[in-house]
């Protein structure tokens, strides 16, 4: 089974298979203790964007989209207002603008998640309604770039390809639609072809960001500008005393996250499939599948998490984690 916006992505019901297999959530990985790990929230929006370190974002975005001439970059408000009232609102990790007006929304997910290509639709309207200028009845406006990173694996066909693009282009022909949306994907954990001749500059980049904490020091082989810098904003030696503190806080916030889903995902998957096991059908392996889910949220109810998190972890809404906890 496919979704049909691309194939091999993995539908809804089989996402447990990836928290069997949780990547970077692995807890038995011992950090060197040099750089820090930059997935995390606070330190990614540090590396990326704030004002001193505008170059690194330029240099990426130079890499990921190569058609545009990237000079200047500005930083824009990431929070926005929905115009319909009871309807979400949303703030985004980086929003920036080109001299040319171009925006780009820059996204980071540690998590596996539900619907990450329509999040990423729908994150991108609210800066596509940006563009419009008030009293201006033309719709022609710059275009919009949604760039998601991702420390996990949506294209499971194919494992050693990290650059994903999409655009709106006719069915039959692919001619485009327009060049007003785009989205850009990185995957992060595809990076088997890093450090090696066949490497691009992006396989090197996605595991830079995969492993950096577990790194004793910068590859030779990361010689480019990107990655001095890169590397710089995470060398937890370079950070100020408050920065450091804040740190080891939210690693260690982090590291008890990590070890709840990993006793929470155990638990589930055991009760899920047991109950998935009875009936022995596909109907009833489907439903041990979605059971498997229920019943690691169940746990990390259980276990004092947040609802937000669990919601990221298993892909559940927040108003099924709702009703579970009734």
């Amino acid at each position: 089974m496919t979704n049909s916006l691309v194939d091999g992505y993995v539908p809804r019901q089989e996402w447990p298979s990836y928290l069997e297999d949780p990547g970077t959530w692995d807890v038995s990985r011992e950090a060197k203790g040099r750089y820090a790990n930059i997935l995390l929230d606070d330190w990614f929006k540090r590396a990326f964007g704030s004002e001193n370190r505008k170059r690194l974002l330029q240099l990426l975005l130079q890499e990921l989209i190569p058609e545009r001439r990237i000079k200047q970059l500005k930083y824009v408000p990431q929070e926005y207002t929905n115009l319909f009232p009871g309807k979400k609102d949303i703030r985004v990790d980086i929003e920036c603008t080109d001299e040319e007006e171009n925006r780009f929304i820059v996204e980071l997910q540690v998590a596996p998640q539900n619907w990450i290509f329509e999040r990423a639709l729908y994150y991108s309207s609210f800066a596509l309604i940006q563009q419009m200028k008030k009293g201006v009845e033309e719709y022609k406006f710059p275009p919009v770039y949604f760039i998601g990173i991702m420390d996990f694996c949506v294209h499971q066909k194919e494992r050693d390809r990290v650059l994903f693009r999409y655009s709106l282009r006719e069915e039959t022909t692919g001619e485009s639609m327009t060049d007003a949306i785009n989205f850009i994907f990185l995957e992060l954990p595809n990076c088997s072809k890093a450090l090696t001749p066949e490497a691009s500059l992006l396989d090197n980049f996605c595991y830079s960001l995969h492993n950096m904490q577990f790194l004793p020091n910068r590859p030779l082989e990361l010689r480019q500008e990107i990655f001095e810098l890169l590397f710089e904003s995470a060398e937890i030696a370079k950070f100020t005393p408050e920065e450091v503190t804040k740190y080891q806080f939210d690693m260690t916030t982090e590291r008890d996250r990590r070890n709840q889903l990993k006793k929470a995902t155990e638990d589930g998957l055991k009760e899920g499939r047991a109950k998935g096991l009875e009936e022995g059908r596909a109907e009833g392996r489907a439903e041990g599948r979605a059971e498997e889910i229920r019943s690691i949220a169940k746990r990390l109810l259980e276990m004092g998490s947040d609802i937000d998190f669990i919601s990221q972890a298993t892909g559940l809404s927040i108003e099924e984690i709702q009703s579970l906890a009734k």
